[in-house]
């Protein structure tokens, strides 16, 4: 009979089979549903066209795809320093018990469902993004939001990197004279910065991922946008609008754009793990 640890190695080596089979699957998937389009338009036409125009036979995604980098990395500049401070000010700063409290309130933040974030987006903020022009459903807003959505992955990840640093590390510069905010900057982000860039990493995967608020709050216009305060459609909303009712070619399109977004994931996992791997190991 195979040991609890032969056991365990076993249970362990399956998973991971599994859930490398299950991302092939799926990118097999997108491969099969894409082929019609990419046989018959090839790839120019979607970085060519004037304008996305289904039924005309225009596909022009660089206005989605735009809005989604746009969001996207503008959340990630919203909720990095926020969930940065949030972490550093749970661990040294706040007492015992508001750190408790902090942590139960980020934890809350983040299992409320997106459509509350865009109803909340939609009633509250864009009223006051209104002021500065426009309708407020533009991507100044779903950036905003979506910042929010993702901010508690970064400050939960960056907690948990921050309590791993070695006691000790910050024990021997406390006794060497560094000040709170010197230990802080030089010793504890510096150690814990794999941890925050996997926090940072799989919080911007999911904003690129993010569908429902934006959704409901950047403006679902199909046009390059000029600015922030701009309307504006992502890929995510292009597919959940239009795959109900499209057909044919375009539909395959549609399945274009989600491996677009498989591709833009992969590239960012494979590039941070490649540099920071070893941090993140520790």
């Amino acid at each position: 009979m195979p040991s609890n640890d032969q056991w365990l190695k076993i249970v362990t080596r399956a998973s991971a089979v599994l859930a490398a089979g299950i991302v092939l699957l799926i990118l097999g998937f997108l491969t099969r549903e894409s082929a019609p389009a990419l046989r018959e338009l090839g790839i120019r036409p979607f970085f060519s066209d004037t304008s996305w125009h289904p039924r005309s036979g225009e596909f022009d995604l660089r206005p989605m795809i735009a809005a989604t980098l746009v969001t996207s990395v503008g959340a990630i500049l919203v909720a990095a320093p926020l969930a940065i401070g949030s972490a550093v000010f749970v661990h040294f700063y706040a007492p015992a018990r508001l750190a408790v409290l902090h942590r139960r309130l980020v934890e809350l933040l983040g299992g409320i469902p997106s459509v509350v974030f865009g109803l909340w987006g939609l009633v509250v903020l864009a009223p006051i993004v209104a002021r500065l022009g426009g309708s407020g459903q533009n991507l100044f807003t779903a950036t905003i939001v979506l910042g929010l959505m993702v901010l508690p992955t970064v400050a939960l990840l960056s907690d948990s990197a921050i309590a791993s640093v070695p006691r000790e590390w910050i024990q021997g510069a406390a006794a060497l004279g560094m000040q709170r905010w010197a230990i802080v900057w030089n010793v504890v982000l510096p150690a814990a910065r794999g941890g925050i860039g996997a926090g940072v990493m799989l919080a911007l995967t999911r904003a690129l991922g993010e569908t429902m608020a934006v959704l409901m709050l950047a403006g679902n216009i199909a046009a390059m946008p000029t600015s922030l305060l701009s309307p504006g459609r992502t890929l995510n909303a292009n597919i959940a609008l239009e795959l109900g009712y499209a057909s044919a070619s375009h539909r395959s399109v549609l399945f274009v754009s989600g491996m677009i977004l498989m591709l833009v994931v992969g590239v960012i996992v494979v590039g941070v793990t490649g540099r920071g791997g070893r941090a993140y190991a520790r």
